[in-house]
């Protein structure tokens, strides 16, 4: 049940309070009572050739998605999940480090909600004090007009402590955060949004992730720690010392050495 104090979401209320360079550019904003997951509603549109810039938001999903196949809990009302189609001019090689400038743009409209204590593990979770507040799933998709990505993102914002009990890692949500009932949700929709369009217009402008890797480095709460990568056929640790200008995280393994380790099938844990 979705708590008392917390708003339903308001088409037009979310779309009144996008700023005027994301009010240009998103060309439909669709708000649906239950999807199974917003990520996949826009992936089947933008095979159909739906534009840039659609937005859509679901107040519950069903079959919500992380990375690696990982369910993303959304119970009704509870929480925020919306997606973004997004169509990219630049190559694809070009496109790498756009999961962590999604972060980055999650992390700054956190940070000024009044989330003092946010930050980013790579590469697409949203952390408080080391626990999850949100997560990032990018998805990508080829026609012959070009290459289409996805930007979904799922922050925790009242989650009834029932339903949450299913969750496998340590988790908080705005409410405890901010010791309040009373968030917006509206306005919290449309400043991530706004700042998401915004982010992307830049990232296209300026060539990729390397104008915006010492930012990210500032949200970065592994930087310095050591970490267990588990990739689809080996697992590497050593310690986190940041990431290049493409994004990549990079190891410093036993022997000195600073190995560049992409995004994808890589799950990064913190060594005890």
């Amino acid at each position: 049940m979705m708590a008392a104090s917390l708003e339903l979401l308001d088409r037009e209320l979310i779309v009144s309070a996008l700023t005027v360079e994301a009010r240009a550019r998103v060309s439909q904003l669709e708000l649906h009572s239950v999807l199974d997951s917003t990520n996949t509603y826009l992936l089947t549109g933008a095979l159909t050739g739906w534009p840039s810039g659609v937005v859509c938001l679901a107040e519950r999903q069903s079959k919500g998605r992380g990375r690696q196949g990982r369910d993303w809990l959304t119970p009704f009302g509870t929480g925020l999940a919306f997606s973004l189609l997004w169509r990219f001019t630049l190559p694809p090689p070009a496109l790498s480090g756009l999961s962590l400038v999604t972060g980055l743009a999650v992390a700054r409209v956190l940070r000024d909600f009044g989330v003092a204590e946010v930050g980013l593990k790579w590469p697409n979770d949203v952390l408080w004090r080391g626990r999850k507040l949100g997560g990032i799933l990018l998805e990508s998709g080829a026609t012959a007009d070009g290459v289409h990505v996805v930007a979904g993102i799922g922050l925790n914002i009242a989650l009834p402590r029932q339903d949450a009990a299913a969750i496998d890692q340590p988790w908080v949500d705005l409410r405890e955060i901010l010791q309040t009932e009373r968030i917006s949700r509206n306005h919290l929709a449309a400043w991530l949004i706004s700042e998401l369009v915004e982010t992307f217009v830049r990232f296209q402008d300026q060539g990729g992730f390397a104008s915006l890797a010492a930012e990210w480095a500032r949200f970065d709460r592994i930087a310095g720690q050591r970490v267990r990568l588990n990739l689809p056929q080996t697992m590497l640790t050593g310690i986190a010392r940041g990431v290049d200008a493409t994004g990549a995280l990079l190891l410093e393994t036993a022997d000195g050495r600073l190995q560049p380790c992409i995004g994808g099938e890589i799950s990064l844990r913190l060594e005890p």
